[in-house]
């Protein structure tokens, strides 16, 4: 074994990523809604680029695993759907990201 190696009986970091976030649209998600208090679904598909049903999957995908809590409500006589991130939501953000900069040694 070389010196390089690490002998370390330490799990490596990225079996502490989360699978849920861990996916591009999913991710992208995440990222968009860290930045507002709440979003409404037509801005979210803008910023994340996806049609409306990959955006309505992955958004209950969210919601199911407890990350985003989802508000349906009506504008007049339009519906207006939104997403904010949930407490639970964005200690799983900060700790995936964490561990994106554990792994990548920044």
């Amino acid at each position: 074994m070389s010196q390089d190696q690490d002998n370390s009986t330490e799990p490596h970091p990225r079996l502490e990523l989360s699978e849920i976030l861990h996916q591009p649209v999913r991710f992208s998600i995440m990222a968009a809604l860290d930045h507002a208090e709440s979003m409404d679904f037509k801005d979210i598909r803008a910023t994340v680029q996806v049609s409306d049903s990959v955006l309505s999957k992955q958004l209950a995908v969210l919601e199911k695993a407890g990350f985003v809590a989802i508000k349906k409500a009506f504008v007049g006589k339009f519906p207006r759907t939104s997403a904010k991130l949930t407490v639970d939501g964005k200690t799983a953000w900060a700790r995936h990201l964490d561990t994106l900069r554990r792994i990548a040694g920044a």
